[in-house]
């Protein structure tokens, strides 16, 4: 009777188990990506492709303050699927418009909360959701990716840190490519990152829409192998003045929860962009497509372009009757030289604000801005300034006022180094500030892109990227010519990346040392130019000096008649850390720009991809020296027709770029 009755007890606890977890699913829209989701014990997602499993069940939640939890033995009201399709209009990215296609799962529990998942063809994403009256305030937020397996996996560090604080970094650094099981467990990992997860398909972790809340980051789950789970930096308690000549707000004290925002809100899209051809990561447009809709009805006013810039080439200027550095005279002779060329913007970067002052409006002696800004006029030359973050925050409204009323397009921000709900919360405000006063905004010292770009259209660019500015000062081990040709199937895949090319002191192989002032790239000429085409970068840098590119008469006319936004992007081919090709078309004019890793390589180039047709194709390739002698290049100016299967040759860190014409 003991034994009948502890089996009785066995099997009604089992049917309670099975009563009480219930799964659902939704595939993509082509119906390869399947995603599987179970309401339980834990609320959990998994993802499989064509019948490949690429993630195992992996719990999520969120944690509120006071210790509820928003996941666990959720309790479904309503469970709702619908399948969504319509074309974004874009027309500051990679293509005038997006498709945005997907089918939606969209759950309802009690308790005032939910979560959607996403799945497009290229990939998965999930948010919660809560409808509380009031304000809530986050605790800690449960976000897992259980792998199937001991994958490798490209790993961006937080390198640094002030005062040794991860969480308060540049958001920049080369990749590891290690084993899940090998991940330093010592050290955070930025997004986006980019793991294999089943034979010839990767998955790219990344988020999306963040708005009043922190940014995530990745480490290993001390429980699971192989898995990451999210870790989100606490919300500001006590901050003080510091870092980069004082234009740093540093957090000494932190909240014990993340965030406090409101308590009917949508919170940021969790993203997986699966791929089994890493090509298209260069061209993926996931980001921006789950980012909030364009908050502005006006955008006539946004001018992409490129900018002169003077910091990188250090004021360099020779042939000159006046010293050069922060004054009048060289930046005349810069507005000079980007109105000869097309050039539609030059910036002025740190030094001329008074420094250690973080104070916008106090300008050096040597520097009269209405000045500036007038000879700019006249010439077609739009200036931007350099703000430090705590310099532009402090008194944000006034300085957009009084630059804009001037005449000025733009700041470029720097130096924010956070991803707190504080600085998410700034970023969001200096987005809506500029609008209002119609200026364009370049984020440097930031976190990758998350779409803002979408939703504040007037900003253009985003550093978070191991750019060039490296150089200067990197040592002879640090590998760019391998960073080139893995940032853009990983970082560019969230958004555009103020990368900062253009160099024309080209390092082969063994050549390359830092010099500060003179500053050189690794790699060929040719892969300067290809970068131009191969980097997406609506506001782009030429970082080199006037001097240097008056002296490169072809590479400079090439590099000036390149678009920065596109109304077409076709990824061709590409490997992660190996090679990458690119084709991108403005109006009828099409660029490819190619680059390889230190491997040389032969490629075809099929251009199949044209309209039917003639082209004039303008042609720049490594020379048969470039290997060691990295400046040396081949233009080659001729005709070709659609469905030409062009061969080519790279050398070791090489590239080549090509502008095609439509012949009428």
């Amino acid at each position: 009777m003991i034994r009948t009755n502890l089996l009785l007890l066995v099997l009604l606890l089992l049917c309670g188990s099975a009563q009480a977890q219930k799964k659902y699913n939704i595939s993509s829209p082509d119906g390869l990506l399947t995603a599987d989701i179970t309401v339980g014990e834990q609320l959990t997602w998994s993802l499989s492709h064509d019948g490949a499993q690429l993630i195992d069940p992996s719990p999520v939640s969120l944690t509120l303050a006071g210790g509820e939890q928003l996941g666990p033995n959720a309790r479904v009201r309503r469970a709702n699927k619908e399948s969504f399709g319509e074309t974004i209009v874009s027309p500051f990215w990679i293509s005038s418009s997006v498709e945005n296609r997907y089918n939606e799962l969209q759950f309802t529990f009690r308790g005032d909360w939910g979560i959607t998942f996403r799945l497009y063809d290229d990939g998965l994403a999930y948010r919660f959701h809560t409808s509380r009256k009031g304000t809530l305030t986050i605790a800690s937020e449960e976000a897992t990716f259980r792998f199937t397996g001991d994958h490798h996996a490209w790993v961006p560090y937080v390198k640094g840190g002030l005062g040794g604080d991860q969480l308060q970094s540049s958001f920049e650094n080369t990749y590891q490519h290690t084993p899940l099981s090998q991940i330093n467990r010592e050290r955070l990992i930025f997004l986006p990152l980019l793991a294999d997860a089943a034979p010839g398909k990767r998955v790219l972790i990344t988020e999306a829409d963040l708005e009043s809340y922190p940014g995530m980051y990745l480490t290993p789950d001390t429980l699971t192998d192989h898995t990451l789970k999210g870790l989100f930096a606490g919300y500001p308690a006590a901050v003080e003045q510091g870092g980069h000549n004082n234009l740093q707000m540093r957090v000494t004290q932190r909240e014990a929860f993340i965030a406090r925002t409101d308590g009917s809100r949508s919170f940021p899209w969790r993203v997986c962009v699966v791929t089994g051809n890493d090509a298209t990561l260069a061209a993926s447009s996931m980001v921006y497509r789950l980012a909030s809709p364009s908050r502005l009805e006006d955008t006539a006013w946004i001018k992409p372009g490129k900018v002169a810039w003077e910091w990188w080439n250090d004021w360099n200027l020779e042939g000159v009757d006046f010293k050069t550095g922060v004054n009048n005279e060289t930046y005349k002779y810069y507005i000079d030289f980007a109105s000869e060329h097309g050039i539609e913007y030059v910036i002025l970067d740190e030094g001329w604000a008074v420094n250690r002052q973080a104070d916008l409006m106090q300008v050096i002696p040597g520097i009269d801005i209405p000045a500036l800004v007038a000879y700019g006029r006249e010439r077609g030359v739009g200036i931007i300034l350099w703000a430090g973050y705590h310099a532009f925050d402090r008194d944000m409204e006034e300085v957009c006022r009084h630059y804009a009323a001037m005449g000025v397009k733009g700041f470029k921000v720097d130096f924010m180094d956070r991803d707190d709900q504080e600085l998410v919360n700034f970023i969001y405000r200096a987005a809506e500030t500029a609008a209002r006063h119609k200026l364009l905004l370049d984020l440097h010292g930031i976190y990758k892109p998350t779409g803002l770009s979408r939703t504040w259209p007037n900003v253009l660019n985003f550093e978070g990227v191991h750019g060039l500015e490296q150089m200067k000062w990197s040592p002879e081990s640090v590998d760019m010519v391998t960073y080139d040709v893995t940032v853009p199937f990983i970082r560019m895949a969230a958004g555009p990346m103020d990368y900062t090319q253009g160099a024309m002191r080209n390092a082969s192989r063994g050549n390359y040392r830092p010099v500060n002032s003179e500053p050189m790239s690794q790699g060929t000429r040719c892969r300067q130019l290809a970068l131009y085409v191969v980097f997406n970068s609506p506001i782009n840098m030429l970082c080199d000096s006037p001097t240097n590119y008056m002296r490169e008469p072809e590479s400079l006319r090439f590099i000036a008649s390149i678009p920065t936004v596109w109304d077409e992007t076709l990824p061709l081919s590409g490997r992660v850390g190996e090679h990458v090709t690119l084709a991108r078309r403005s109006g009828d004019d099409w660029y490819v720009g190619g680059i390889t890793g230190w491997k040389s390589r032969d490629i075809e180039v099929d251009l199949s991809f044209l309209p039917t047709g003639q082209y004039e194709m303008t042609l720049f390739r490594d020379g048969v020296n470039a290997h060691r002698k990295g400046s040396d290049y081949r233009k080659e100016t001729r005709n070709v027709a659609s469905g030409e299967i062009l061969r080519l040759h790279l050398a070791p860190g090489g590239g080549f770029a090509m502008q095609l014409k439509k012949v009428d």
